[in-house]
């Protein structure tokens, strides 16, 4: 029976046939996540809020809108949904516009993993959205109403910055989760740090798989960590007392 060697010192060594190192690879590849994540992020909680917001209005076909939305892309598989838009999609669009998606389109995996994810976690975001909004007091809408705002400004001054007061720490969640769901964006072949790592212990260093594994878990928990505390100084200082994130 073999015994494993371990070398914690194979992400210092070099890559055969190449003038990089293990350690580069890793390196670009926390990058690719980063910027992936932060991205999505973006079209996340923009588009979340807008969906979390039509789900409360008192107009059914906007409500039915924003439903229909978080009930197809919450129960739809992330991995299914990147395949659908970097394989399916382009095959369905005009040859134009299929044959630019394919050959010409800037970044295109990163671009499809961005959008894909992005769409993705905004269904999430958006059920947190509608619940902070139907939290809070009716009265608050009222008030709004009675001093004259329109039902948009309403919600942009009185509901909306309450909501996300109280809805933080379970953003805070979907936001350390769109780190760890970007490595689903190695099927594509964005060669974030769950796809270098594949790469790596594959075909580069298949003898040493623990030692890049684990120096990868540290760094997307270095990464989740950091986003976390980010999170909690936001919850500190926008705190509202008496709300559920608030406390006293």
């Amino acid at each position: 029976m073999s015994t494993y060697q371990w070398d914690w010192g194979i992400i210092l060594q070099q890559v055969p046939e190449s003038e990089e190192f293990y350690y580069q690879w890793l390196i670009s590849g926390l990058g690719w996540t980063i910027a992936t994540a932060l991205s999505a992020w973006v079209i996340a909680l923009l588009l979340g809020s807008l969906i979390g917001v039509l789900r409360t209005l008192p107009s059914r076909p906007l409500s039915f809108i924003g439903t229909a939305y978080v009930e197809l892309f919450r129960n739809i598989p992330l991995i299914v949904q990147l395949f659908i838009w970097f394989f399916v999609v382009p095959e369905l669009v005009p040859t134009v516009v299929g044959d630019w998606m394919k050959r010409d389109m800037p970044l295109p995996e990163f671009t499809t993993a961005v959008f894909g994810l992005g769409l993705f976690t905004a269904a999430r975001v958006a059920e947190q959205v509608r619940t902070g909004i139907l939290t809070l007091p009716r009265g608050q809408k009222n008030a709004g109403l009675a001093l004259g705002l329109t039902l948009g400004q309403t919600y942009r001054h009185v509901l909306l910055p309450m909501a996300f007061r109280i809805v933080i720490p379970p953003l805070t969640s979907e936001f350390m989760n769109i780190f760890k769901n970007s490595a689903v964006a190695l099927v594509i072949g964005l060669t974030e740090l769950t796809f270098q790592m594949k790469q790596i212990t594959g075909d580069y260093a298949p003898s040493n798989p623990i030692e890049v594994m684990t120096l990868v878990s540290l760094l997307y928990l270095s990464v989740a960590l950091s986003v976390n505390r980010i999170m909690a100084f936001i919850e500190k200082k926008s705190r509202v007392p008496g709300y559920i994130s608030g406390g006293k």
